[in-house]
């Protein structure tokens, strides 16, 4: 049988050994069974090496604030930077605004930095602050521009790089492209020019 006792019929005297042979086959294995109650489980990988659980854990948790962090530049990314710095600058402003008195009396010093700053149409001064504040404009350093001959155009309307060198090394596609706008632009006024002719 599956216990190990013998199948059938069974005299007193084998039925007690059989029983005290379990009994001493137990007390036997009763510290075994006190140590594996207490024990911890190992986890192994393929190889057989012994894995350090609290190490993987911490790790992943590294890796879940990494990404979590490269998410979070890739949606502020995503959103714009200039409309969030221009968002940000709006609540400041606002804030500004709320803690100003309710009435503007007039030697208040921002409205009059508003109004000056404020452009009127028919205003004399306005043309020569322009030219000043063109003029202070062009102190600053301007990134350097392409000035050779006419680049061949794009599907983007990109202006190339001021160290290019002139030299069209396209395999054709832009010309290609154009050309198609081009033809099926051609046959579209062609056919509706063919189909308002009897009017």
């Amino acid at each position: 049988m599956l216990s190990g006792s013998k199948a059938g019929l069974v005299s007193a005297d084998v039925l007690r050994r059989e029983q005290q042979e379990l009994k001493r086959h137990e007390r036997n294995n009763k510290h075994l069974e006190e140590e594996s109650r207490h024990s911890e489980t190992v986890f192994r990988d393929k190889s057989g090496r012994k894995r350090d659980l609290a190490q993987e854990r911490l790790e992943q948790k590294q890796k879940a604030e990494v990404k979590s962090e490269r998410d979070e530049q890739y949606a502020k990314w995503g959103k714009g930077l200039a409309q969030g710095r221009q968002q940000q600058q709006n609540v400041e402003d606002a804030i500004k605004e709320m803690q100003k008195p309710l009435a503007r009396y007039i030697d208040d010093q921002d409205l009059d930095r508003m109004l000056r700053e404020q452009e009127r149409e028919g205003d004399p001064m306005a043309e020569f602050i322009k030219k000043r504040k063109a003029k202070e404009n062009k102190d600053k350093k301007e990134k350097p521009r392409y000035n050779g001959p006419t680049p061949p155009l794009n599907r983007f309307n990109i202006w190339p790089g001021h160290r290019w060198d002139g030299v069209d090394r396209s395999n054709g596609f832009e010309q290609q492209r154009f050309a198609r706008i081009a033809s099926k632009k051609a046959v579209q006024e062609l056919a509706y020019k063919w189909s308002v002719e009897d009017m």
